[in-house]
């Protein structure tokens, strides 16, 4: 049995990756777990959670499917990246994917542009049919000022380690992301020790990868990549 673990962004939840989920469901028999990391979900409650507990939690999801399968793989999102990148030098996992992983974050080039659409559609009368104004709105009013400090603890405490990553690891980022930048995955790609090592760039994705137009053409790689055997 082979086990995929998919672990969603700051502030997210699992709807971040559920449409690479349902992919991976319907096209392999492997066992998928996807866990909410603590403060998490439709309601955010992350006062007062350090981030070593994001962590403490996806190690314990990790251990269950380690026990249960035979090969493990570690899909991140966002944040979830970095965490999967800490999972993957300290446990048995087999292979690691990053998505619009967060070694870097805001793009002020993107994000101006993102926000004259806002500003666009505020003019016209449709800012609530904006998908980015729709999905960060709550999410900004929601996140107090100390969660997002361990969010940033999060981050500097793994790219350190990132040397220490060893396992085939797929790096997917796209090019019109407003909160991760381009350049976090090509530093991901140069930091990571791996020597076998792959980067992909999706022209028109935003930073919620999983939810992109080009979103086939990506699960289609991630799959490839899962499923190819070592050399």
């Amino acid at each position: 049995m082979i086990g995929c673990m998919c672990i969603h962004g700051f502030t997210g939840a699992p709807y971040e990756v559920e449409p690479l989920v349902d992919y991976l469901k319907e096209h392999t028999d492997w066992e998928v777990a996807v866990p909410t990391l603590p403060g998490h979900g439709d309601e955010l409650k992350l006062k007062g959670i350090a981030y070593h507990k994001w962590i403490e939690h996806a190690e314990e999801e990790l251990k269950g499917l380690i026990d249960r399968c035979e090969k493990v793989y570690v899909v991140g999102f966002s944040m979830g990246g970095l965490i999967a990148s800490y999972l993957t030098v300290h446990y048995p996992v087999d292979k690691l994917v990053l998505l619009s992983a967060a070694a870097y974050y805001i793009n002020p080039k993107q994000l101006f542009l993102d926000i004259n659409d806002m500003a666009k559609d505020a003019f016209r009368g449709n800012l609530a049919d904006n998908e980015m104004f729709v999905r960060y709105k709550r999410k900004i009013s929601a996140t107090p000022i100390t969660a997002t400090l361990q969010f940033r603890r999060l981050v500097a405490s793994v790219r350190p380690i990132l040397n220490q990553v060893t396992v085939p690891t797929l790096i997917a980022q796209g090019e019109s992301d407003g909160v991760v930048p381009p350049r976090s995955a090509r530093y991901l790609y140069k930091n990571i020790g791996s020597s076998a090592k792959k980067l992909i760039f999706l022209k028109d994705s935003k930073h919620l990868i999983c939810h992109s137009e080009e979103r086939d053409q990506l699960f289609h790689a991630i799959l490839e990549f899962l499923k190819k055997k070592p050399a």
